[in-house]
């Protein structure tokens, strides 16, 4: 999964023509850390997606606009536009994430 590093990078990703799932964190997040635990083996099952990390401290300007309130929160991107939003209080397990993707 890419981690992005700049600006550029994160319009590039979002801009793309295909679901894009963004992962918002943080270093020093628990429920991150434990997102991190299963979130690979999601990944797997969602290759018809394309997926990046950012970190909301790091870019605190994108994490405003995008309206990313709690961490861990995944957004989905198509096209330059945020489609869907699962925030943090709902994305703590496995079931949560699952059930979010399968809405897209």
């Amino acid at each position: 999964m890419k981690q992005i590093v700049t600006e550029q990078e994160y319009q590039e990703k979002i801009n793309q023509d295909e679901l894009t799932v963004g992962i918002f964190t943080t270093t020093w997040c628990p429920d991150c850390k434990r997102l991190g635990m299963f979130i690979d083996e999601i990944i797997e099952e969602n290759q018809d997606k394309q997926w990046f990390t950012i970190d909301r401290d790091e870019f605190p300007e994108i994490s405003e606009e995008q309206q990313v309130m709690g961490i861990p929160s995944l957004l989905v991107f198509k096209n330059g536009e945020k489609l869907a939003h699962l925030h943090s209080a709902n994305a703590k397990t496995p079931e949560q994430v699952r059930e979010f993707l399968k809405t897209l």
